[in-house]
């Protein structure tokens, strides 16, 4: 599945080796010059990595990262930190503001394709390929198609999105907001109660083999999918 990919770089030959590589690979690509460019793009929509540039014009990569970490908004953000820095102390300054991961120059595409595959796995699951089987429910998401038990269940769009994201981060718990921010997206405008809509047609879709049970309500708080 295309994950939407901010390249934040100021040097033009980088941003379109990146570019061309990270759409060959199926993703989408943002890009921006310097943080306050970013800033400005991440202000009207998340995108579901961030690969920054540590020597930017302005405000550097490391303030910038520290910026979006402190943000309750964008904290949650998976980013990758490029640089020539080589030095450990580095490495380790990157990391404990938050970065993900390290990629030092000079670089292979095929390289930072791999180190966002693997980020996005760990940090943001239901942006990848990947199938995943719970309880004898499946859900794969390069065919679009969800199994119970081998039988084929029909969900729609949303209904789909929303198990993925809950599958994919099962045993946690998501308010309504949060819902809306990671599954419709922060930049529409819906009511909350629309959460619950959906969850309970999610919930008819998957009462024919049984699952149903695994959406859980939890009073107060929000959903979670959990299999215990």
């Amino acid at each position: 599945m295309a994950a939407t990919i901010l390249v934040v770089e100021d040097e033009s030959s980088i941003q379109e080796l990146l570019k061309l590589s990270l759409k060959q690979a199926g993703h989408a690509v943002w890009q921006a010059l310097n943080a306050d460019e970013a800033s400005n793009l991440v202000r009207k929509e998340l995108p579901d990595l961030i690969l920054l540039d540590w020597m930017l014009p302005g405000k550097n990569g490391i303030e910038f990262a520290q910026q979006l970490r402190n943000d309750k908004r964008t904290r949650d953000i998976p980013i990758i930190m490029l640089t020539a820095r080589t030095e450990e102390s580095d490495k380790i300054t990157g990391l404990e503001i938050g970065a993900d991961d390290y990629i030092t120059k000079p670089f292979s595409p095929r390289e930072v394709v791999a180190r966002i595959k693997a980020v996005l796995r760990r940090r943001a699951p239901q942006t990848t390929e990947d199938s995943i089987e719970i309880e004898g429910l499946k859900l794969d998401p390069t065919s679009y198609r969800v199994f119970g038990n081998e039988m084929e269940l029909e969900l729609g769009p949303t209904e789909f999105r929303l198990l993925h994201f809950l599958m994919s981060h099962q045993e946690r718990v998501y308010s309504r907001t949060q819902l809306l921010d990671r599954v419709w997206g922060d930049h529409i405008v819906v009511e909350e109660r629309t959460v619950d809509v959906h969850i309970r047609r999610l919930r008819l879709a998957l009462e024919r083999t049984g699952h149903d049970h695994l959406i859980q309500t939890v009073r107060g708080a929000g959903y979670r999918f959990s299999a215990t």
